[in-house]
């Protein structure tokens, strides 16, 4: 039987609509930067650096604001991961490969305390908890390089800061569009974006 349940909070859906947008500049502005020449920029370069940083100091305060409500309302706990979370992640990857091709029911039903399937669980926790936040460290190192060492490793620290950068981006960007792709994957190709919009969502 199908019913409502309200699973995403004002605060939630906030960073949520912020983290998304400031995402499409960053990636934008980056990309401009990165591959194009002063002649075919895809956004004026002094503009891309400009636009790229401030999106990217918006962005920590945003995630700074997702951490603290996340602490403060109990959240986090969404992320972590339960009894027999090895095997309940090959089920759940067996169903994406293979069992939604054959029409079959998702394996886990989600609720208000379990709102992640086993292998969402570990891919949010691993972009929440670690890639964002090297992200955001290596983008305010490259803003503000007189506070790198000069050495780590052996290798100049503004240049493995700037490689660290672009790969965890290159990554954050990948997981992006894959997010997209699998939000269409429920009830209707919409149901699970507009549950974002109203924070109502349809459960069975």
């Amino acid at each position: 039987m199908e019913k409502r349940e309200y699973f995403y909070p004002i605060w939630l859906r906030t960073w949520h609509f912020f983290n998304a947008l400031l995402f499409l500049v960053l990636i934008a502005t980056g990309l401009s930067m990165q591959y194009t020449s002063p002649d075919t920029a895809l956004i004026n370069f002094n503009v891309a650096v400009w636009l790229h940083n401030i999106c990217g100091i918006a962005l920590t305060v945003n995630y700074t604001f997702f951490a603290i409500g996340n602490m403060i309302t109990g959240n986090w706990k969404q992320y972590m991961p339960g009894k027999g979370f090895i095997k309940n992640s090959i089920t759940q990857a067996m169903w994406y490969s293979i069992g939604i091709f054959k029409n079959k029911p998702k394996p886990f039903a989600i609720n208000l305390k379990t709102k992640f399937n086993p292998l969402q669980q570990i891919a949010y926790a691993a972009i929440m908890y670690l890639l964002l936040p090297v992200f955001l460290i290596s983008g305010w190192g490259l803003l503000f390089p007189d506070i790198l060492f000069t050495k780590v490793f052996g290798l100049n620290a503004l240049w493995l800061t700037d490689v660290v950068h672009i790969v965890f981006g290159f990554f954050l960007s990948i997981f992006m569009f894959g997010h997209l792709y699998m939000n269409t994957i429920g009830t209707t190709m919409t149901s699970n974006f507009k549950a974002m919009k109203s924070g109502w969502h349809d459960v069975h």
